[in-house]
């Protein structure tokens, strides 16, 4: 195991071929155990490379909770879910970790979800997870539900008078999660989707999909996808010459995206937390100060201020785990499964814990806890998001 003090390696590493212990600074041991899971290589590396920044920062936070000392191992999943459930195994039974964050995408996060239900061990995903019920019961989320999100879009293309929808996202869960959502929210707006297009993250070309799209004639099309590969569908609907309204999901909210997207993203509308537009917000909402925060300690990490989505929500794991374990009995040690249930019984027991991405409470039987004021909607304007009214 490669051990540093301060700072992760600058190259990505292998798919489990090592894991990288950090800790606070002169300590010479950590009380409390985190493991991360994240994709540092593969076709979501986009998410996984800010969200491992966003960690660093978060421990620059924050790397003490009550007198204990918090030590980070982190594994490189490779953007493939069989890794990072193999990821969360060893750590798991190898580090013995007390709480497993990760990972980029819905599947490697549900596969993480089925480990840590099983071992009995906390798990704070940055990524939505399709759980409900006694299937939730070791695992919450700090991504805004699927719902809230596009309901947000939905509302603004109802006061942009849109009627017809055409769609195209990832063929697996997420592009699930995603259309399911929208067919509820805009059969409930009084609007029609028109086109359900599919696509697989690792693909290189999207023309048939948008061909039919635009034969469609939908008022607008709203893709559902995330990170880089998110920017397939609207470099193809610009190629082809479609006029009408572009939207996307809070996946796509990350520098890379924007990036390779290009001058075809420009107007694209999507919802997002508020940090993405932080100094945009009024000073009195709640996720104002803390989002000042991180930037601060992403700065003071990095030396250079954030300007994606996924190191916030990562970050704002870390903040619930670190919340969570100061409300445990001191007298509980870490390391053992009565920690690991107290800490979960804590991570419930969240309320209004007001992060980056909005304020979070949690409840047993679902792994969400963001509200409305998790949730805003920006407009890509020549490469800069900007908040909408």
């Amino acid at each position: 195991m490669k051990r540093q003090s301060t700072h992760f390696a600058a190259a990505p590493l292998a798919a489990l071929a090592g894991a990288l212990l950090l800790t606070a600074p002169g300590a010479q041991a950590a009380d409390i155990k985190i493991g991360v899971i994240a994709p540092l290589s593969g076709p979501i590396a986009s998410q996984g490379v800010p969200t491992s920044r966003g960690i660093q920062a978060a421990l620059k936070y924050r790397s003490e909770v009550g007198g204990r000392k918090v030590a980070l191992i982190q594994l490189d999943d490779a953007s493939d879910p069989s890794a990072s459930a193999r990821a969360a195994r060893k750590l798991i039974d190898e580090e013995k970790v007390d709480v497993v964050i990760g990972t980029g995408g819905v599947p490697g996060s549900m596969a993480i979800a089925a480990i840590c239900r099983e071992a009995k061990v906390p798990l704070i995903s940055y990524t939505p997870l399709v759980l409900s019920g006694d299937d939730s019961a070791w695992a919450v989320t700090t991504a805004q539900p699927a719902p809230l999100m596009i309901n947000a879009v939905v509302e603004h293309m109802k006061k942009a008078g849109v009627k017809t929808i055409g769609y195209i996202g990832f063929s697996d869960s997420w592009g699930d999660l995603a259309y399911g959502s929208l067919q509820k929210s805009a059969e409930a707006a009084g609007m029609s989707v028109v086109t359900n297009e599919r696509y697989a993250r690792a693909d290189s070309s999207v023309a048939g999909q948008v061909l039919k799209i635009v034969a469609a004639k939908p008022d607008a099309v709203i893709g559902g996808t995330a990170g880089t590969p998110g920017a397939l569908p609207y470099i193809a609907l610009a190629e082809r010459g479609y006029k009408g309204a572009i939207y996307g999901t809070h996946g796509i909210i990350n520098p890379d995206f924007v990036r390779v997207t290009g001058p075809s993203g420009q107007g694209l509308l999507a919802p997002t937390g508020p940090v993405m537009v932080a100094e945009q917000l009024p000073d009195s909402h709640p996720s104002k100060k803390v989002a000042a925060d991180f930037r601060a300690a992403h700065q003071a990490v990095h030396n250079a201020v954030p300007g994606d989505a996924f190191s916030a929500y990562a970050f704002d794991s870390w903040l619930v785990a670190t919340d969570a374990a100061a409300r445990v009995a001191p007298k509980i040690e870490p390391g053992t499964p009565e920690y690991r249930a107290a800490l979960r019984d804590a991570i419930f027991a969240t309320k209004d814990l007001a992060v980056t991405h909005g304020v979070l409470t949690f409840k047993a039987g679902s792994p969400y806890g963001a509200d409305s004021r998790s949730a805003v909607v920006v407009k890509l304007d020549k490469g800069q998001w900007v908040l909408q009214p």
